[in-house]
């Protein structure tokens, strides 16, 4: 799920990988037989995709005789996934016909030339009519015109152990209304046990985009100057921010406090996997922040299978920094399939994404992997609907959530954000310090012409 930069060494060794992936595929000369190539991420604690995608290739090939889906998943946590996958996108000779693509990174490829315009195909498509607005708009370039079709989407909330806060003497169900609300149910906790770590946070570049939209964005987007990452009405990136400045003291208060994971564990990518396959489970976390696909984990065929997941754990919204309207802060985003703009077999690429997300797919997706529909037809299906006990709870967390930034630029923020974070809570800088930073390496990114003082 997290990752960190790879250094020059790994990115070449993954450069040299990279070319035996992929690659565009047309007619064979000699059988007239044509291969669609799926590249996506696929780890021990994430299989469910691999199961959607074999699913969708015995259809897809039952229904196109003479056609193979070659499925090509990548053994590898999600930001070197993404680093293998650029790598590959920008020649013929190497770029996947079709591929699993984050949100995030969706406008940036369709700037690089990367991503094949779905727009005709989507107009003989009638399926795309049952797909929510917001989802629609996930795939979408600057240019108005889609490039990637959603596969789901996701909200964050804090999930706590019931077991962790009644021991130290919180009533459950919990809702903080400020963050000092949780800050004072960590110094309870703490108090009353030890050996348990209070409230998690994920923060440093180990945890990639985990950091920002897990744990910092839950905080910029609830602070009382409520400018967060960009102006819309300006197209320009907020700088020289109060609400940056509060929302990293906040992560520096955990974190010297002792109420999260150590700054050395939470530099490790693999820190979640500790979060939900030992600590919540053995009632050593009182509480974290992520998203809604969490039951994925717990619910039988899971990572780390919990039967008792629903009795022990409880959802709240992460509150605004002290109570301000709209009560609540989440973020969303998702992944999504898209087809390389090298395909040599486009119409076969759009029919192979089509089954993929076909009704009966797409809702079997959404509950194996706790997504947040987004197709009207299955969200409104009684078996997604009773899938899993937090599934209205996630829901309502949409009413007050945000999205990343639209912007070919957001992927270099992002990581300046979360480098703003490691320094604070490693003690390298003070938040102002760490705030100035990220401004600076904002104007190197956009031009000063792009930014705007809150």
């Amino acid at each position: 799920m997290k990752t960190t930069t790879a250094a020059a060494a790994t990115v070449a060794t993954i450069a040299a990988v990279t070319l035996t992936l992929g690659g565009c595929t047309a007619a064979d000369d000699d059988s007239g037989d044509q291969t669609v190539t799926v590249v996506y991420a696929k780890t021990d604690s994430f299989t469910v995709l691999d199961t959607l995608l074999n699913t969708a290739k015995d259809e897809f090939e039952a229904a196109h005789d003479g056609v193979t889906v070659e499925l090509q998943p990548i053994t590898a946590t999600d930001d070197d996934y993404k680093t293998r996958l650029q790598l590959s996108l920008g020649s013929a000779d190497t770029a996947p016909d079709v591929f699993y693509e984050d949100t995030f990174n969706v406008r940036s490829d369709v700037e690089a030339g990367y991503l094949l315009n779905l727009d005709d195909h989507l107009a003989d498509w009638d399926d795309w009519s049952l797909f929510d607005e917001g989802g629609k708009k996930a795939g979408q370039g600057e240019d108005g015109s889609i490039y990637a079709l959603p596969l789901g989407t996701d909200t964050r909330v804090i999930w706590y152990n019931t077991h962790v806060l009644e021991a130290a003497g919180v009533g459950v169900p919990w809702q903080p209304e400020t963050w000092d609300d949780i800050l004072g149910v960590a110094a309870q906790i703490k108090a009353s046990q030890p050996d348990v770590v209070p409230f998690n946070m994920y923060a440093g570049t180990g945890t990639g985009e985990g950091t920002v939209m897990q744990s910092f964005f839950e905080l910029l987007y609830g602070t009382g100057d409520g400018t967060g990452l960009y102006d819309d009405a300006e197209g320009k990136w907020v700088v020289e921010s109060q609400g940056f400045i509060d929302a990293l003291t906040f992560l520096q208060t955990l974190y010297d406090e002792g109420y999260a994971v150590a700054p050395d564990q939470a530099l490790d990518p693999n820190v979640w996997q500790a979060v939900f396959g030992e600590m919540f489970p053995q009632d050593k976390l009182g509480g974290t922040v992520e998203g809604s696909y969490t039951p994925s984990f717990w619910a039988e065929g899971g990572s780390y299978e919990w039967p008792e997941y629903g009795d022990v754990m409880g959802v709240a919204l992460f509150p605004t920094q002290d109570g301000e309207a709209p009560g609540g802060v989440s973020m969303s985003g998702g992944w999504t399939l898209a087809a390389s703009a090298h395909t040599d077999v486009p119409d076969l690429a759009f029919e192979f994404m089509a089954t993929a997300l076909n009704k009966e797919n797409a809702l079997w997706y959404a509950i194996n992997n706790a997504q947040i529909a987004v197709r009207t037809d299955v969200a409104s299906e009684p078996s997604y609907l009773e899938a899993n006990p937090f599934v209205g709870d996630v829901s309502e967390a949409v009413a007050v959530t945000h999205f990343r930034p639209a912007n070919s630029s957001y992927p270099q923020i992002s990581v300046a954000a979360q480098q703003a974070t490691e320094a604070v809570i490693t003690g390298q800088q003070s938040p102002e310090e760490a705030a100035a930073a990220y401004d600076d390496a904002v104007r190197q990114i956009v031009g000063d012409d792009k930014v705007v003082v809150k």
